[in-house]
């Protein structure tokens, strides 16, 4: 018998004040171990349901089972759950306080109840997974976006959760800072960190996550596979969104001499790889 997913959805609802419904009969799965991309337009469902995971909103109906367990809300649950579900907002400002970074990222920890020692530990291990050792002692104030986001990030991994769950993580970010932040979150990954993260860039989606889940008016339209639900054409336009451009790529390239069962690729390296390759074939 296949172990419970580590955190799970079933049939969540919730409403606003006002009657604005933002989740309907949501399911999600997150598996231990996975890069897991909530894939839709801005105002689907995505920051509301991240906001579930650790417990921030409480459902109005439906639950969330945590290793297969109905999860409560009383106040030890709720600090055990947030210990295992680190969850980052889009935007930093509204996880920095603290003034400088060495003591904002040191807040979790001691709040945990570790030694100063412990504390002391846990950050520097979390600045220099996130690349801002030197940053330690920088005033919150004088960051860039970018080093902001990586402290905000940093901020919860010292708290060790077994689930990051990010919300936009590349949002407001240029090109390089993209590229780093992916980076430091590949090797959280690897480390053994699953991952979740909210995004409208159906080319991130594709490109970086194990899974895609694509939301559309607060509900979940499929989750699975990035090849099999981003090429699903009829899928996406439901959901306002237009296929990867690296599928699209590969699919025409593929068109009329695909080889069942292989994967499409799923980078632009891969895919110039793929297109030299074919290129050699028919000079052949």
């Amino acid at each position: 018998m296949s172990p419970p997913p580590l955190l799970a959805v079933r049939r969540l609802e919730y409403a606003y004040p006002g009657g604005i419904v933002a989740l309907h009969g949501l399911d999600l799965t997150i598996e231990r171990g996975r890069k897991l991309a909530i894939l839709g337009p801005n105002g689907s469902g995505k920051t509301t349901l991240l906001l579930h995971l650790n417990g921030t909103l409480r459902p109005g109906g439906g639950e969330i089972l945590l290793d297969g367990r109905a999860v409560a809300y009383d106040r030890r649950v709720l600090d055990q759950w947030r210990r295992r579900v680190g969850l980052v907002l889009q935007d930093p400002e509204d996880q920095l306080f603290a003034a400088t970074v060495g003591q904002d990222v040191s807040f979790g920890p001691l709040n945990l109840g570790l030694s100063e020692a412990e504390a002391r530990q846990r950050v520097g291990e979390a600045l220099t997974a996130l690349d801002i050792a030197s940053l330690a002692d920088r005033a919150t104030h004088n960051l860039s976006f970018g080093q902001k986001k990586r402290a905000a990030i940093a901020g919860i991994l010292a708290m060790r959760p077994e689930i990051l769950v990010l919300d936009e993580p590349t949002a407001g970010l240029d090109p390089q800072g993209v590229n780093q932040l992916l980076e430091a979150l590949q090797q959280l990954h690897e480390a053994g960190t699953t991952l979740v993260f909210s995004t409208h860039d159906v080319e991130l989606a594709y490109g970086w996550a194990d899974q895609v889940a694509v939301f559309h008016d607060g509900t979940v339209l499929a989750q699975g596979d990035p090849d099999a639900v981003l090429g699903d054409r009829t899928l996406l336009r439901q959901a306002h969104l237009q296929p990867p451009l690296l599928l699209e790529l590969a699919q025409l390239l593929e068109a009329g001499q695909g080889e069942p069962g292989r994967p499409q690729p799923r980078s632009r390296e891969a895919l110039l790889a793929r297109l030299r390759e074919r290129l050699r074939d028919r000079s052949a």
